[in-house]
């Protein structure tokens, strides 16, 4: 190994892929600690739908980021970001390797590659189109967004209104396509990131989420959902997983259904994260099962 470069070892995959269990493993024989960059993991509030490391798990190595905020705090990306660079230069400073964990893309990429720049727009923007939003509903905001910036349409999850609001406030904000902002030359990290992606077939990552959707409900995700209802509208609690048990605890769908529809949204989630990871070419991909010490292996040669 390369002592002289620091490495960030980011370990991606789809959600219930194992990437936890993976990342203790790592950090353990590194002796190093984990950064998680799962963008509802931080909320102290959100603990069982968010699949976050047990009691046991967070013993097994140090870990950053994790329910450090209250779901009624406004932490986003760019705050992240900042903070992130922030802890590993500072672990960097007696370690050659951080190992990072996690399926929000933004939120890996925000850190291994840095954020796009964006100008800033006027808040009355973003009121404007949270009006249209109640008023005239997501398909009009999404048609909207299709007419001002086709690429944004196709790329971003547009079912999500906070991302597709984003994009709109942008275009409008500045008369100019959001995409028109992405991929643009970014900071340099003093870093090197190797990322590791966990795959496996789709019917078993499909399964694997079925199952722990059943273990989360029987582990209370129904109570812990119920203590947060007042807070529904936030936007931290537009989860998969606490959205759909909202529908039922206000009498609007059954429970069976309810836990039908988090278990096809957290399949289609899945499948949105794979197709964010396999963007990056550089990406050394796993599966599920693959023994510790040939993934090991493959990150030692990758620092020579």
């Amino acid at each position: 190994m390369n002592t002289t470069t620091k490495y960030l070892i980011s370990i991606v995959g789809p959600t219930a892929i194992g990437k936890t269990a993976l990342s203790i493993k790592l950090a353990q024989h590194f002796n190093t600690e984990i950064i998680s960059a799962d963008s509802r993991q931080f909320f102290k509030d959100m603990q069982i739908g968010t699949a976050a490391p047990s009691v046991e798990e967070l013993a097994g190595a140090k870990h950053h980021f994790i329910h450090h905020k209250s779901i009624e705090e406004n932490y986003n990306v760019g705050a992240f970001e900042k903070d992130a660079i922030q802890c590993l230069n500072h672990l960097f400073k007696n370690r050659d390797v951080v190992i990072m964990v996690g399926g929000s893309g933004l939120y890996n990429d925000a850190v291994t590659k840095g954020l796009d720049y964006f100008p800033d727009v006027k808040v009355s923007i973003r009121e404007d189109l949270n009006k249209s939003l109640e008023t005239n509903g997501l398909e009009f905001l999404q048609n909207q967004l299709k007419t001002l910036d086709p690429t944004s349409y196709s790329t971003i999850s547009i079912d999500n209104p906070h991302r597709v609001i984003r994009a709109l406030e942008v275009c409008i904000g500045s008369g100019k396509p959001y995409s028109s902002f992405l991929n643009k030359e970014k900071n340099k990290r003093l870093f090197t990131t190797i990322t590791i992606g966990l795959t496996a077939d789709r019917a078993l990552i499909y399964n694997r989420i079925n199952k722990r959707v059943d273990i989360m409900m029987e582990e209370g995700l129904l109570e812990e959902v119920k203590t947060l209802q007042q807070y529904k509208n936030l936007n931290a609690l537009n989860t998969v997983g606490y959205k759909e048990l909202f529908q039922y605890l206000n009498g609007d769908w059954t429970l069976d259904f309810a836990i039908s529809e988090i278990k096809k949204n957290t399949r289609r989630f899945a499948k949105r994260q794979l197709t964010w990871f396999k963007r990056n070419e550089n990406t050394l991909w796993f599966d599920y099962q693959t023994n510790l010490n040939t993934i090991i292996d493959k990150l030692k040669e990758n620092m020579l």
